[in-house]
């Protein structure tokens, strides 16, 4: 938990371009676009079963459903900038084991689902047509809840490049799953990633996309069993990045998981990320002269 905090320090020191605002808190009625209202009545009322909380791996408490629903406002709110903008982040996020009615993997509300689903509401009202949104995920681990919650939806894409052998053990079927094997480097990632991009670009036009910037594909994570370099990581982000660019499609990311040996690697990776990211927002910004 500590690296959120750290990642705020250092982005505050040394990306002060960067401009930080108050999580907003996600309503009963924005989470019940993707979760089930029991599951959240649940949490929020403290009757969630021991079983339950133990696939979360969170103790129970009032604070940790504020931050969870925080965490899922901020990606909503990252994601309506995103299309104002061009680009914007969440500092947290990316919960993606959360299903519609249950949490799993220290994911609670799933951000990446409630976002989407928030975006399509707000643009469908005000552009009269549909809002088609494409999840890339580069957590080292499976988005399993998002692909089960979009897993019969031709509006969203779900794209997955995750550790074969990894959790989730049993995995569900995204819209296009790339399975890593460990001890994966760089180049066998970026060529994986490269392809991916092609794949979705073939099938699907997404108006906005969600980006997954796990940090636990890096060779310094003790979950991650990949072997990818600061410079590997940084690369597939810009390719990232850069597809969308290209494309003029807003981009909104998330930080996801990273669980490095030294807590300080995990946060260099994440701010390498957003030194990336505030290139890209600044070449969004010339579109307004």
């Amino acid at each position: 938990m500590a690296k959120y905090g750290l990642l705020r320090e250092r982005l505050a020191c040394e990306l002060p371009q960067v401009a930080m605002l108050e999580a907003p808190r996600a309503s009963d009625g924005e989470l019940a676009l993707v979760h089930e209202p029991g599951y959240v009545a649940s949490l929020d009322q403290g009757t969630i079963s021991p079983a339950a909380m133990r696939e979360i791996g969170f103790p129970w408490s009032a604070a940790m459903v504020e931050r969870s629903r925080r965490s899922a406002g901020a990606t909503m709110a990252a994601a309506r900038m995103a299309l104002q903008e061009g680009l914007a982040a969440n500092l947290a996020g990316g919960t993606h084991h959360a299903y519609a009615g249950k949490g799993g993997g220290f994911c609670v509300f799933n951000d990446a689902a409630v976002a989407t689903r928030l975006m399509q509401a707000e643009w469908g009202r005000q552009q009269r047509r549909a809002l088609h949104v494409a999840i890339i995920d580069l957590d080292v681990h499976q988005g399993n809840g998002t692909a089960h919650i979009f897993q019969h939806d031709d509006s969203v894409f779900t794209l997955s490049l995750h550790g074969e052998k990894n959790f989730p053990f049993r995995k569900e079927s995204s819209d296009l799953d790339v399975a890593l094997p460990d001890g994966c480097t760089d180049d066998f990632y970026l060529q994986a990633l490269e392809a991916a991009l092609s794949e979705l670009e073939h099938h699907f036009d997404p108006g906005l996309v969600i980006y997954l910037a796990g940090a636990d594909p890096f060779e310094g994570d003790r979950l991650g069993r990949l072997r990818l370099s600061y410079d590997g990581l940084e690369a597939r982000d810009r390719r990232v990045f850069d597809w969308c660019w290209q494309r003029r499609i807003p981009l909104a990311f998330a930080m996801a998981g990273g669980y490095g040996v030294k807590i300080e690697e995990t946060v260099q990776v994440q701010l390498n990320t957003y030194r990336v990211a505030l290139d890209y927002w600044q070449r969004w910004q010339t579109l307004k002269v």
